[in-house]
């Protein structure tokens, strides 16, 4: 069964307000007072001095990684946009050059916006189970071969700074060892719906969009509970996207969670950081004692791009 068998995350210590964002981004005065009192926004991470190579080993840099690199089989960095540095720059190489990774397979994945993230847990499983029923050792958690994977952007340009009217994106990174097997954070069910109908080019609003965004995942959420035998109110814990806190607020009416099992506190001080939020709040969870050994909890992100993706995993810590 696939397993996280660490996870790291990091973002740059620079921080500015929203207040401070509002001219270089072109916020209007009403922009700001949506960001800051309606969705509960307060700053962002962004650092022009922190190459995105540097954001991405920075990530690694917080995992057990001495000794290991020769079990890495697999290097998969998820990412919300397709094009994140101009031709022939290649972060992903040289991340896996610095760390002595350079006889992985590596590649990305960015089909399924901030949603990919959880897709690339779900295909690092996969890979590695395929590589298990060839005969290698990959059932063995401590020799078995791993798979490492990215998350990390940087907030380019205006579109990957702004999600209008609902989040300002925030630069960080993480970086999290997956096994095919394993007894820590256990992975119990993965759902995932994509919605063609939401892009543009075909006639998707960000009205109908946003209409339907939480009867959507409170759908996907029911649907990774249910492949993992798992009732709503078992969850001890729910990660989420951090969009905004008005979002997760009204998700908890409508699904019937309580409010202060959803990790919503880093909504404030850290934005939505792309693909990393689900892996960001699961250091704070970790950090916090909010984890312990046996609880089952949720993770849910949303990624919007050329339609919508809608996505959930549960695990079991």
């Amino acid at each position: 069964m696939t397993a996280l068998d660490s996870v790291a995350a990091y973002q740059p210590a620079t921080r500015r307000t929203v207040e401070e964002m509002a001219a270089p981004l072109g916020l209007s005065e009403m922009d700001v007072k949506l960001f800051r009192r309606f969705h509960g926004l307060r700053e962002i991470c962004v650092d022009p001095d922190t190459s995105l190579t540097d954001l991405l080993l920075s990530a690694a840099a917080g995992l057990d990684l001495s000794g290991r690199e020769h079990r890495v089989r697999y290097v998969l960095w998820a990412r919300a946009f397709p094009t994140v540095v101009p031709f022939p720059a290649n972060p992903l190489h040289e991340v896996c050059r610095a760390l002595g990774l350079g006889h992985a397979l590596a590649f990305t994945l960015t089909q399924q916006s901030c949603a990919s993230a959880l897709q690339a847990i779900d295909l690092a499983g996969q890979l590695l189970a395929a590589d298990a029923a060839g005969g290698d050792s990959a059932g063995d958690p401590h020799t078995g071969p791993l798979a490492l994977v990215f998350t990390g952007e940087k907030a380019f340009t205006r579109d990957a700074q702004v999600l209008p009217g609902m989040s300002l994106f925030s630069e960080g990174a993480s970086a999290c060892l997956v096994s095919a097997t394993g007894e820590q954070d256990r992975l119990l069910a993965y759902a995932c719906s994509q919605r063609g109908e939401f892009d543009p080019a075909g006639g998707g609003t960000p009205e109908r969009f946003q209409s339907e965004y939480r009867p959507l995942l409170a759908q996907v959420i029911s649907q990774a509970l249910e492949r993992a035998g798992v009732a709503l109110d078992e969850l001890a814990l729910i990660l989420p996207h951090n969009v905004n806190l008005v979002t997760w607020q009204r998700m908890c009416r409508l699904i019937g969670f309580p409010p202060e099992r959803v990790l919503l506190d880093n909504i404030a001080s850290n934005g939505h950081v792309f693909c990393a939020d689900a892996f960001l709040n699961y250091r704070t969870a970790r950090e916090r004692g909010l984890l312990t050994t046996g609880d089952r909890y949720l993770v849910a992100t949303v990624g919007a791009g050329h339609g919508a993706t809608f996505a959930a995993m549960v695990f079991q810590h």
